[in-house]
């Protein structure tokens, strides 16, 4: 079970990381830079960490 979900976690992790640069938004010309991409990596970001958090905290088995 351990091998399986680390296999998921490192596959979870690389789509991750080649999809963070092509989800963040470009600043168009002209204006204030859109940050919206990136905030919305972020708080999916914060969500990942504090649902893992729970998960440790309530669900696992020691």
């Amino acid at each position: 079970m351990k091998r399986q979900l680390s296999r998921t976690s490192l596959l979870l992790g690389a789509l991750l990381v080649q999809a963070l640069p092509a989800l963040a938004n470009a600043p168009e010309g002209g204006g204030a830079p859109d940050y919206s991409g990136i905030t919305g990596l972020y708080y999916t970001l914060i969500g990942v960490v504090l649902a893992y958090g729970v998960y440790d905290t309530f669900f696992k088995k020691s």
